[in-house]
């Protein structure tokens, strides 16, 4: 079984969406074997998203994941990234299909409700960085 890291970004935080988009998850059959509701500091979210660092996007990126609160989960399944992405829909939310998560609820570039895991590789890191207890806090 392959796993994968899912954030559930503030945006579908605020707007109450979590649980709907964790559903859509379960519904295609990828299994949460951990979950945490968080706000991310931002040393790990630099950390995270250090692949972007030379990218003009990159400072708008981490103010954006550390501004409130998130869900991060590792779900495991079959090809999980692959069928998570699926699940989620392409980057820009006006090019993603209907049906994903992007799909359906998104709007912007900026605020497209959840981050996953873009290859097997990332997806074998984030869940050893999602777990560093000193770059997260968790959320009342």
């Amino acid at each position: 079984m392959d796993r994968t890291l899912i954030l559930v970004k503030p945006d579908a935080f605020a707007r109450g969406l979590t649980g709907e988009i964790i559903a859509r998850f379960e519904r295609k059959g990828l299994r949460i074997i951990a979950l945490r509701h968080m706000t991310l500091a931002r040393d790990l979210a630099e950390t995270h998203y250090a692949e972007h660092s030379e990218r003009p996007f990159f400072g708008e990126l981490v103010d954006f994941i550390t501004s409130g609160p998130l869900v991060a989960m590792v779900l495991e399944g079959p090809e999980a990234v692959r069928a998570a992405r699926q699940v989620i829909g392409a980057t820009n939310p006006l090019e993603a299909a209907p049906g994903s998560i992007r799909g359906d609820l998104a709007i912007e570039m900026g605020a497209n409700m959840v981050h996953g895991s873009d290859s097997p590789e990332s997806a074998a890191c984030a869940p050893r960085t999602s777990r560093r207890s000193s770059g997260a806090r968790p959320s009342s």
